[in-house]
């Protein structure tokens, strides 16, 4: 890989569910392409109104040491597996896809209504096959979400769904540039893809598809494992 571009897709209106996401994005379609995940949640429906939540006694619990919306948090402990860690108003949760974040990626900001909140889809892989087969040309997918980072501020999109690209490059037991076998180096690479593309689309800009070009050689005609690939096994969990 010598060259790699980026460029988000205009034009694309807000996704009410039902909406043929694949023929939105037909329009404009590019070679790899990496879809922010509210967008594919829109379009499935995995929305949830505020006032239709059941609080039980846990989130009021849980509300009130963070200073939250009791009935986000329901919805917060609906949506996980787990609850990893909850402490000086930061919940972190573990999904049932298997991928520990902040309130298990639910979200408000964006939302298609006042007083509702985005989940994460169901089957983010399924969801990227499912849109990869309905492009032309079968690109390589990658359904993107901003995670947090243990011992560092910010958030990177990560890649939660993929289709047609090889989500790691393991080069261990390749030799660097002075001889040395490399013992730990396994590339991320639908990672990678994922935060390169939010590079060039603002959070506020309403432009949820990027393409990404040059990303070529990673790219395979099976939909492949998916980003399951990506998770550490329960055994390697050092923070578990």
């Amino acid at each position: 890989m010598t060259r790699l571009e980026a460029w988000p897709l205009p034009g694309l209106p807000e996704v009410r569910p039902g909406d043929d996401l694949a023929a939105l994005i037909a329009a404009a379609a590019g070679d790899d392409d990496d879809v922010a995940h509210k967008v594919v949640s829109k379009a499935e429906g995995a929305v949830v109104a505020l006032r239709d939540v059941v609080v039980s006694d846990r989130a009021r619990e849980l509300a009130a040491g963070a200073g939250k919306d009791p009935r986000q948090v329901q919805v917060v402990l609906d949506e996980s597996a787990e609850l990893v860690r909850a402490e000086g108003g930061v919940i972190i949760s573990r999904t049932r896809h298997g991928f520990v974040c902040a309130n298990a990626g639910v979200d408000a900001s964006n939302g298609p209504a006042p007083d509702t909140v985005v989940l994460l889809p169901r089957d983010p892989d399924a969801s990227a096959r499912a849109l990869r087969a309905a492009l032309a040309g079968r690109p390589a997918v990658v359904i993107a979400d901003s995670f947090g980072r243990a011992w560092r501020h910010g958030q990177v999109e990560v890649a939660i769904g993929i289709a047609g690209l090889r989500a790691l490059e393991d080069w261990r037991g390749r030799a660097d540039g002075a001889g040395r076998e490399l013992r730990a180096t396994w590339i991320a690479v639908a990672d990678e893809a994922a935060a390169a593309a939010d590079l060039v689309r603002a959070k506020d800009s309403r432009e949820p598809v990027v393409v990404v070009r040059g990303l070529g050689r990673h790219v395979t005609a099976q939909d492949g494992p998916g980003a399951g690939a990506l998770l550490r096994p329960r055994a390697e969990d050092l923070f578990a």
